[in-house]
């Protein structure tokens, strides 16, 4: 038996509860090591900020000097395009007003976001919190480099 949808007065449908974690990883315009340690903590409570002021959860974030990870349960409202539009463009115009950097910053135009289970939420919290010494072990390139391979079958890459 066949399904039919009005298509004259639409349903609104509205989602009472979500599952939504999402890894963000954006990185600094050419990779360059512009974000010196002793603004890594103000870039990480303003993004925070931002997060919540969008109905988000941040669980964790690091600032790198080249790059972030933060895992966020985001809003059923907003999509991980939109929220990491709003997260770069308000941290960039934040890190540039208050001269966080050398020169102008800017984060390049692309990131990656990674789903993430529920199951999985406290081992990426500690992933992401212990970036300190991650990184004295593998380079962000090696990094990066492992996340596509382990997630190459599911991503899409859009031209």
């Amino acid at each position: 038996m066949p399904i039919f949808f009005n298509l004259y007065y639409p349903i609104k449908m509205k989602i009472k509860y979500n599952n939504l974690y999402t890894h963000f990883i954006f990185t600094t315009l050419h990779r360059l090591p512009v974000i010196q340690n002793k603004n890594r903590e103000r870039i990480e409570k303003f993004i925070t900020g931002v997060a919540k002021n969008y109905n988000c959860k941040l669980y964790a974030i690091y600032v790198n000097p080249e790059h972030i990870h933060f895992l966020i349960s985001r809003s059923p409202n907003i999509s991980e395009e939109y929220l990491a539009n709003i997260i770069a463009d308000s941290s960039t115009k934040f890190i540039n007003e208050n001269k966080l950097t050398k020169g102008n910053f800017e984060w390049q135009t692309t990131c990656s976001a990674f789903s993430v289970s529920k199951r999985h939420v406290d081992k990426v919290c500690k992933y992401i919190l212990n970036q300190k010494e991650h990184h004295k072990k593998t380079t962000f390139k090696e990094e990066y480099d492992k996340f596509i391979k382990f997630y190459e079958k599911t991503i899409n890459i859009i031209k």
